[in-house]
């Protein structure tokens, strides 16, 4: 049985994959979104990570379809006593910003979809720096002292202000960020390298990086001359012309055929093995893409190999 991690300094144990919610009621419809949900708890897997926004994008969306996914399908089988639920606030289109006043309307409505009483892990989802660290965490305090959040965290947010929140938490004696959630994966690592995981390594906080398959491009899909049906594919054809694409593709099918495993439990597996990182997220829109982002759970990569992932991306 796979063991499970514990987040940060929080009391949360969470599978070594966190499950993104972003396909839900997008690419994937309710009821393959069901069958992605059980395969995945079956699986062990506990923590599903959504925002109250997933999917306004879509035209004829208003935001909170994955929450309203998740909520019918915890309601349908009734195990909200074994999952674990992360959502985000800030980005939904009636429900913008960081104010204290928002933060708190905002849980409402995602509690509301969710259909249940407590949210396990609450992110701020981007960073509003307009808005005092005080009011933020003041008001997600609140939410914590009600019983309605378990515990904090933060995404898409700067090594100063992630410190100064932090700091406020510490002084007042007042809820902290447990967790962060950055854009990071092989190919993109400007973003967490550096200041904000040397505050996170230094805070104690447990890192669970989004885009870990790098929007699909790590799946191994996107190769030079290839054509790829899939409702994310932007840039990411190009991107296998260049050469650190194709090395870093070249790399990955080396570490996968070692270990007879698939490209995306690859990349994956070198995200879990960096410092701070608790479990990547990465998130599947028909059932037959879960088992390869389970196996995460079972490989370990070796120093080496690790390294050769590291050099080919750098």
């Amino acid at each position: 049985m796979t063991s499970l991690h514990r987040l940060g300094s929080s009391d949360l144990e969470i599978f070594p994959l966190v499950l993104g919610g972003n396909v839900f009621g997008w690419t994937a419809d309710e009821p393959t979104s069901f069958a992605v949900l059980d395969a995945f708890t079956e699986a062990g897997g506990n923590l599903i990570d959504t925002a109250d926004t997933y999917s306004s994008w879509i035209e004829g969306n208003k935001g909170g379809e994955s929450e309203s996914v998740i909520g019918n399908w915890i309601t349908a089988r009734g195990n909200r006593a074994d999952v674990l639920i992360a959502t985000k606030v800030g980005q939904h289109p009636e429900f913008q910003g960081l104010s204290a006043a928002n933060i708190k309307a905002a849980a409402d409505a995602s509690l509301r979809r969710l259909q249940t009483d407590h949210i396990d892990l609450y992110y701020t989802h981007f960073d509003q720096p307009d808005v005092p660290v005080e009011e933020i965490i003041g008001a997600l305090d609140e939410l914590v002292r009600a019983g309605k959040v378990r515990h904090i965290a933060a995404s898409n947010i700067s090594a100063e202000r992630l410190q100064e929140s932090l700091d406020f938490s510490d002084r007042e004696g007042l809820a902290r960020y447990v967790a962060l959630q950055p854009h990071y994966n092989l190919v993109s690592r400007d973003t967490y390298e550096g200041p904000l995981q040397d505050v996170a390594a230094r805070a104690g906080l447990g890192v669970l990086p989004y885009y870990g398959l790098a929007a699909g491009f790590l799946t191994g899909k996107y190769r030079p001359g290839a054509t790829v049906d899939s409702g994310r594919g932007g840039n990411l054809a190009e991107l296998a012309e260049t050469e650190r694409g194709r090395r870093v593709l070249a790399a990955l099918d080396e570490v996968a055929a070692a270990h007879g495993v698939a490209v995306p439990t690859v990349a994956l597996a070198w995200l879990a093995a960096q410092p701070t990182v608790v479990a990547p997220i990465a998130s599947a829109r028909k059932l037959d893409q879960l088992p390869a982002l389970l196996a995460v759970a079972d490989l370990n990569l070796t120093t080496e190999e690790v390294d050769r992932l590291t050099r080919a991306s750098a």
